[in-house]
């Protein structure tokens, strides 16, 4: 089988967010990327159906600027076989990213299933597998907590409103957008890293793939950080007294009661 993978980095969700001095974005200056946690499952469950079905290849491919290239180092060192690099702007949206993805997979000889993650730890906007699918004519579900392979066809368990749960069954090719709960993701082991270092990773610009900063359809600015919280406070007194008071500040302060 050729399986592919698209991954998305993203900022380390415990970095410091600090604005652009023009405040169109962030700014990236000294922040940790690293591979969006849904994206993660996406490679693990790629792997997975790679060593069940001998002579399978497992290709990542990632859209954005020069460092993402990084991210598909770690994907190789969990076990990938390759990786292509679609070099874009740091700016370019969730259809400039699928189209460019869209046509990187046209142009590889057969795809027989593409992974995602249903959405990025960044933006979170749940788009991009839905939009490659669309751009390929292929089948996609997201959200999918569980898959039952056939010789032509897969089963996928999807997470739906209410905690409830609907299966739905597809042909090959199709996309697939895990959802956590689809699997528990490998560590990359130090003989794979190194192994990593030396994997092909193909370098395509965005006219390469047939798309460019027309296919932008968002422009963002104007961003703004959240308001600082205000400092909490602090209830004494025995257990009746704190009870009352607590009463009164949601009835007169807070005013939800």
């Amino acid at each position: 089988m050729n399986i592919y993978v698209c991954v998305k980095q993203v900022p380390d969700t415990e970095t410091k967010i600090k604005l652009a001095g023009d405040s169109s974005g962030i700014d990236t200056t000294g922040i940790k990327w690293i591979m969006s946690s849904y994206d993660e499952l996406a490679v693990e469950e790629a792997l997975r159906l790679k060593e069940k079905n001998a002579g399978s290849l497992v290709t990542v491919i990632s859209a954005g600027p020069a460092r993402v290239v990084d991210t598909i180092r770690t994907a190789l060192a969990m076990g990938a076989d390759n990786g292509i690099h679609i070099e874009l702007p740091e700016s370019a949206d969730n259809n400039f990213a699928a189209k460019s993805l869209a046509g990187a997979l046209k142009k590889e000889a057969k795809v027989d299933i593409v992974f995602f993650g249903k959405e990025a730890l960044d933006d979170g906007t749940a788009q991009t597998a839905q939009l490659t699918g669309e751009y390929l004519g292929l089948p996609s579900a997201t959200v999918i907590l569980g898959i039952e392979y056939s010789a032509t066809t897969l089963k996928c368990k999807r997470e739906i409103e209410g905690g409830s749960y609907e299966m739905v069954e597809m042909p090959f090719p199709c996309i697939i957008a895990a959802q956590k709960g689809l699997n528990d993701p490998r560590y990359a082991s130090l003989p794979n890293i190194m192994k990593a270092k030396k994997k092909e990773i193909k370098m395509l610009k965005a006219a390469d793939v047939g798309a460019s900063d027309a296919d932008q359809k968002l422009r963002y600015k104007n961003f703004q950080l959240p308001p600082p919280k205000q400092a909490g406070k602090k209830i004494s007194g025995d257990a009746p007294a704190q009870a009352k008071e607590l009463v009164r500040l949601l009835h007169e302060e807070a005013k939800v009661i």
